[in-house]
């Protein structure tokens, strides 16, 4: 058996070897472990409900990249950093790393900066990145500090090219500016974001829930949201709601 990298996964008993280098995500690449997950949804006190809960994984975000970047990433970096510079913004300021991870390019922005970068990378000639395609919310409980992430999908159409931006923000903090401002596109893309994960984009024109009531409470596709459900009646059985099912585990 192999994994998505192709190697070989037989004879390694993760409970003992958590650092077995043929575990995903253990590449030495610098990454930071975020948590341990246990049972193949990571739930705990009987409520794994998939019929195996001998899976354990380390989660690790990857590491920074070291130049060269490979390909046009390098002429994209350069040409940010150049023109961040030429503003009077040091990129190691608004850049807090640069990731090259599953042939993707993302640049991790510090919050307070992101309008500026996002701004430079559409209107820079040699970048041209025209169309922002969206901003998705990740939860990361284990990531202290910033457990909250925003991660945006910028095309360009002059050249051909994709690159991700990704911020974060602590719980006790969850605010990021809005860059509708830069692509209105993200305009209904930030209300989801904010419906359920509690991101709130500052300058947003109205940040009002998109998809949940508007006195929903509690923001829904967090990893600390109680998962509840309805139970259900089908074809005279009764199917309980998601947290009360029968444990395998």
């Amino acid at each position: 058996m192999t994994d998505a990298n192709g190697d070989a996964t037989n004879g390694v008993n993760p409970e003992k070897d958590l650092a077995a280098s043929n575990l995903p995500g253990q590449r030495g690449d610098g990454g930071e472990e975020i948590r341990v997950q246990r049972g193949m949804f990571g739930a705990d006190n009987g409520g794994d409900t998939s019929g195996y809960g001998g899976l354990i994984r380390s989660i690790r975000l990857p590491g920074p990249a070291t130049r060269p970047y490979g390909g046009w990433f390098d002429e994209v970096a350069d040409e940010l950093e150049g023109a961040l510079e030429e503003q009077g913004l040091l990129p190691e300021n608004a850049i807090e790393k640069t990731v090259v991870d599953r042939g993707e390019l993302t640049f991790h922005i510090a919050r307070e900066h992101l309008v500026r970068v996002a701004q430079t990378l559409r209107d820079d000639p040699a970048l041209r990145f025209e169309l922002c395609t969206g901003v998705s919310g990740v939860h990361y409980p284990g990531d202290k500090g910033r457990e909250l992430h925003a991660v945006y999908h910028l095309r360009s159409l002059t050249h051909g090219r994709l690159v991700r931006l990704e911020v974060s923000a602590p719980d006790a903090d969850p605010h990021v500016p809005s860059l509708v401002a830069v692509y209105p596109t993200n305009d209904w893309h930030e209300r989801e974001t904010y419906d359920f994960f509690g991101l709130v984009f500052d300058g947003h024109p109205a940040l009002t829930r998109i998809m949940m009531p508007d006195d929903w409470q509690g923001f829904p596709q967090r990893k600390d949201y109680p998962l509840g459900g309805i139970p259900v009646e089908y074809k005279g059985a009764q199917i309980p709601a998601p947290d009360q099912r029968r444990s395998y585990s």
